[in-house]
């Protein structure tokens, strides 16, 4: 398991490099000039020039990325061409809002999910699981950022329940502690239920697939024949072995996560990195987009790696080399 892991961190720094050097590319054949945004219509040939050698954009591409890549390895990543504060203090700064939304989304959908799927999967009447199904395929297949436009629609607009944009209200810093916890929960419902229904609807539909594919299993005959009750088989050996390809499906939800926050955040106007990087991309903010981007692909990385080792954990055929051959 070691080795495996070990090959596999490789490749991963191989596919994290390769995304790095697409997207750098990618930034500067892309229409736009960051200079001339950054000092805006009226500069003159003469001032732009001058600003494009101070930052650097006047060099041959290969040499631009190569000296990116040196001062990322060195933890720099670079400063904001659009606002002039360092990139990792921007990134530091928007980061907890995203963790945090992700991280709550993430329990929750697993959660319900797994309750959910197995519901479906176990119940002996045909009307709850076909409207379980219906619900979940719908929200399956519904994009995010539809379902964020609807919910604004109905929660914002037309019941007045919870506010749609931004961490905090513009009163939030003259609130109490306790009142200002009570105002960002109520700016987190909106974009943390998007989200959250979103991630129900594939999970439910893996965990009703798994159960129903184990059916009568020998190992599920054998364990009721050991005297093992009803809610121990499903709980303790159904359930469990449905949910390797969902632990599977966790570790690569992550970085899927943090890509499809980006419209959440935009849409609902949540201070977190999706929405630096949205801007950033708008304003040809080559090193905002850069360090971003290097995040989600390592996070990818970590993700797959993190599948691999949660499968070994709940199966542990995988962690013997012999039933893997």
């Amino acid at each position: 398991m070691g080795s495996h892991l070990a090959v596999r961190s490789l490749r991963g720094i191989v596919v994290v490099f390769g995304v790095v050097a697409l997207t750098f590319l990618l930034l500067h054949l892309a229409p736009g000039d960051p200079v001339s945004r950054l000092l805006g219509p009226r500069a003159t040939p003469e001032q732009v020039e001058v600003q494009r050698h101070a930052l650097g954009l006047d060099k041959p591409v290969p040499i631009q990325f190569g000296r990116w890549i040196g001062r990322a390895l060195q933890g720099d990543l670079g400063t904001s061409i659009a606002t002039g504060r360092p990139v990792g203090e921007m990134l530091m700064a928007a980061w907890p809002y995203t963790a945090g939304l992700v991280t709550l989304s993430l329990g929750l959908s697993y959660l319900l999910g797994v309750v959910i799927g197995a519901t479906q999967a176990l119940t002996r009447k045909p009307a709850i699981d076909s409207a379980l199904t219906v619900t979940t395929l719908t929200l399956f297949a519904m994009p995010a950022y539809w379902l964020g436009l609807l919910l604004i629609l109905v929660f914002t607009y037309g019941l007045r329940w919870l506010p749609a944009f931004g961490a905090h209200g513009l009163d939030a810093d003259f609130l109490t502690p306790s009142g200002r916890a009570y105002d960002t929960i109520r700016h987190l419902a909106l974009p943390l239920i998007t989200l959250t229904l979103i991630g129900i609807g594939g999970i439910a539909r893996y965990v009703r697939g798994g159960v129903v594919d184990l059916g009568n299993a020998p190992f599920l005959v054998a364990a009721a024949a050991r005297g093992c009750t009803r809610r121990r088989v499903i709980v303790r050996h159904a359930i469990r072995n449905a949910l390797i390809p969902v632990v599977t499906l966790l570790g690569l939800s992550l970085p899927a996560l943090f890509s499809g926050t980006v419209f959440i955040e935009v849409i609902f106007a949540w201070p977190g990195v999706g929405l630096l990087m949205v801007q950033a991309v708008s304003a040809r903010d080559y090193p905002v987009v850069m360090a971003a981007t290097t995040i989600s692909a390592i996070l990818v990385i970590v993700g797959t790696l993190l599948a691999d080792l949660m499968t070994a954990w709940v199966d542990p055929r995988v962690r013997i080399p012999s039933a893997r051959a």
